[in-house]
């Protein structure tokens, strides 16, 4: 690879623009791609107050996205090493900006859930594509920038979505939210051919793995729903146990049918390279560790601690800061010499230890006391995101670095969903059964039922209004046990962190280095 945007292959030109607009056109459709997917839970109520859709249909707005996200990395990916990644990243950009644009004019719940899943779409291209086309358009120094930028910009989008679609949905509607994303979109699409509109010069033999890329869609999408319907569902229906069921046989059908093509979707072997799929666990680390307090805290301060929404958002601050200015920190260490295995040890020791400190949270903790333990564990974010695709994409040959970061990207979405929908599940059993044991004591509650399952929700206000006369003493209980569900939960996903520690350890011992 050349440090010269000169010999980018995907461009074609004989006065190819400069780098820093290539930069510039990648990283602004990054900023909007992850901004999408942080802030519109905030916009949820105000959407249920337009146009109503029950839970499940409110939650399928959040879902759709991200099932789409995960689910077509890979295949965006592959498409791009054959096809051209600048021309692939135009195409994602403009469904993005026709699924956002579709978002802002929908006028039932059905058809906002749909075009939801169009943007999930274009933000998946976006990403694999943009990765890829930053792998081959820097080297060296420049490239750890580069990176360190693609993970700052995502970091920004994460922090910055709740507050600019809150501020949005609450001064001119939940509309304009998707709007303004279709129109940056837009401004997007007039600056790609800065990256390249034309096929690459490096041909891919052999057609399109068609059976590959259907096996892999249905496979994850089976996966993804039994994992999100879980919960409402009940993880031992028929429903559930069915969509599990056909998971394992599509991508078990999957990994036959790539294990026989010349040019497959997948290059199996891929995964089997020691060091790439340690480095491909990274990010699943930080989707137990770091993205599952980026959803649930806020909720937690409010019910445990009684803060307000405005300040449980300002406390938060505090998990997303290192998520902003980690990545640009990692990559002037990695440039000064250090090792970036270093950073990516620091980082997962970040996050176990954020996590651990963050069992000193409870009804009446001072932010002072929570302030180390969130900066820690937005480190652990932070210092790992952009560093990891950075390293993982040197490690394959340029004509499969479209391949590589859908594998990058497809795990870290694919863990994020299942990282939330666990969490979701243990913290919301263990809050339910243990507010039942606590109401078992007390008379004259009015819906003890009502009591139990609004707590579950992390519904505070509602779980003490079906309590009736007992308010006073229900309180209490129903604080102890989300209290407590929380605590537990927290240890849990602390060990799963551990666990995948351990697998990355023994995954980088003796592995291959780039």
């Amino acid at each position: 690879m050349s440090t010269d945007l000169s010999t980018n292959t995907d461009t074609g030109a004989k006065t190819p623009p400069s780098r820093s607009l290539v930069l510039g056109t990648v990283l602004l459709a990054v900023f909007v791609v992850p901004m999408s997917i942080s802030g519109t839970a905030v916009a949820l109520p105000a959407i249920s107050a337009d146009i109503g859709g029950g839970t499940a249909g409110l939650q399928w707005v959040v879902n759709a996205f991200n099932l789409a996200f995960a689910c077509f990395t890979l295949v965006w990916g592959s498409l791009a090493d054959r096809f051209g990644r600048g021309r692939l990243f135009a195409l994602g950009a403009a469904t993005f900006a026709v699924g956002s644009a579709a978002s802002a004019l929908a006028p039932g719940i059905g058809t906002l859930d749909i075009a939801r899943g169009i943007a999930g779409l274009g933000g998946a291209a976006i990403f694999s594509c943009g990765a890829a086309i930053l792998s081959s358009s820097f080297d060296g120094p420049a490239r750890h920038r580069a990176f360190a930028l693609f993970g700052t910009t995502a970091g920004i989008g994460v922090a910055l979505g709740p507050t600019i679609s809150g501020a949005l949905a609450d001064s001119a509607g939940w509309r304009v939210i998707f709007a303004i994303q279709a129109a940056v979109l837009v401004v997007v699409l007039a600056l790609s051919p800065a990256v390249g509109l034309r096929a690459p010069a490096v041909k891919v033999a052999g057609r399109f793995d068609i059976a590959g890329s259907v096996l892999l869609v249905l496979g994850l999408l089976a996966a993804m729903i039994g994992i999100v319907q879980g919960q409402p569902w009940g993880w031992g229906s028929p429903s559930v146990i069915i969509a599990f069921v056909l998971a394992i046989v599509l991508l078990g059908a999957f990994t036959v049918v790539e294990s026989r093509l010349a040019t497959p979707l997948l290059d199996l072997p891929l995964l089997v390279h020691r060091r790439f799929l340690a480095l491909c666990l990274v990010p699943v680390a930080a989707s137990f560790g770091f993205v599952t307090l980026l959803t649930y805290f806020p909720t937690y301060l409010q019910f445990v601690a009684g803060d307000s929404s405005a300040k449980a958002g300002a406390t938060i601050v505090l998990l997303t800061i290192p998520v902003v200015v980690g990545p640009l920190a990692a990559s002037r260490a990695v440039s000064a010499g250090v090792n970036p295995l270093v950073v990516i040890w620091l980082s997962l020791a970040a996050l176990v230890l954020g996590d651990l400190g963050l069992l000193l949270a409870g009804p009446h903790t001072l932010v002072a006391v929570l302030a180390l333990p969130l900066l820690l564990a937005g480190c652990g974010m932070g210092l790992s995101a952009g560093l990891v695709d950075g390293q993982a994409l040197a490690l394959v040959p340029e004509e499969q670095a479209g391949m590589a970061a859908g594998v990058v990207n497809t795990l870290r979405l694919g863990s994020e969903a299942i990282a939330v929908a666990v969490y979701a599940a243990i913290l919301s059993g263990l809050a339910a059964s243990r507010a039942r044991d606590g109401l078992s004591g007390i008379a004259g509650v009015a819906d003890p039922d009502a009591v139990v399952t609004k707590t579950a929700s992390g519904d505070l206000g509602k779980a003490l209004d079906s309590a009736g006369p007992a308010r006073a003493q229900v309180h209490s209980v129903v604080v102890d046990a989300y209290n407590g569900a929380f605590h537990t939960t927290l240890i849990t996903m602390t060990v799963v962190v551990l666990a995948l520690s351990g697998a990355i350890a023994l995954l980088l011992r003796g592995g291959r280095k780039a």
